[in-house]
């Protein structure tokens, strides 16, 4: 027995959505007929999920999928796609530098790995695909709010949680707000050991044919891995192993 739906509205609306998928352009009377819904409900939900772009009502009436639709299926195609894009061009930096690195993307509050590819080196640093990383103290969380819109910014920041989880980690708003700028600025982020004692990071960006921000990738390692006299060449390779996945996905020569 199905367990009876906590949001009806909710349930009702992607049941419509389905359907409408399935057997394409639809009136109001072939969904309510199929799907029982009441007319004091069929219309304000169809209304709702036009305006939002997820339905078209054409001109003799019936309703089919609209841009909305076709926006989120792409970008679940993208991610899944970018996966096998950047695999081998993260395996690459990884053989290139003998550090762990990842792929990460931002999901609302927080930044997670999507993709990992583990270094051989002997010094391991324990991480994992679907890690949740902290927008504050992570080089690839800052990597991938630094370029993000300005009221996206703004509004994300006014709920992050500055803890000092090490003597590093940035502790307000202005500090915060200054690091991001500075993001921008040289094109890179850096974690030096901000969320994990002795465990540094560089974070590149990744853009699309949009020019809008699609990923980010980083090399992770320890202090001893990533110091002082190997930064410079490890931005320069990552940076450049960021710019070729951007390349692959369709990016501009001249954002670079």
């Amino acid at each position: 027995m199905l367990e009876k739906s906590k949001t009806p509205a909710l349930t009702r609306a992607l049941d419509i959505l389905n359907f409408i998928c399935v057997h394409g352009a639809c009136s109001v009377l072939q969904i309510q007929e199929v799907l029982n819904i009441p007319k004091s409900s069929i219309y304000n939900i169809l209304e709702e999920l036009c305006r939002q772009n997820y339905l078209i009502k054409s001109n003799d009436g019936s309703y089919s999928l609209w841009l909305k639709v076709v926006e989120l299926s792409n970008q679940v195609l993208v991610q899944m796609d970018l996966r096998a894009i950047a695999k081998p061009y993260l395996t690459d930096l990884m053989l290139t530098t003998g550090l762990m690195c990842h792929l990460g993307v931002l999901d609302q509050k927080a930044a997670y790995y999507v993709l990992k590819i583990e270094s051989n080196s002997s010094i391991r640093v324990h991480s994992y695909e679907g890690k949740r990383l902290a927008l504050e103290r992570s080089g690839i969380g800052k990597c991938l709010l630094a370029f993000q819109p300005e009221d996206l910014i703004q509004q994300t920041i006014q709920n992050l949680n500055f803890i000092a989880k090490t003597e590093n980690s940035i502790m307000s708003v202005e500090a915060y707000v200054q690091e991001l700028d500075l993001i921008r600025k040289k094109g890179w982020s850096f974690d030096n050991s901000e969320d994990v004692e002795g465990v540094r990071c560089i974070a590149a960006p990744i853009f699309n044919s949009h020019n809008t921000l699609e990923a980010a990738i980083s090399i992770v390692g320890a202090s001893i891995q990533i110091n002082e006299n190997n930064q410079e060449e490890l931005v320069r390779l990552t940076t450049e192993c960021a710019r070729k996945i951007s390349l692959k996905i369709g990016a501009k020569i001249n954002q670079y």
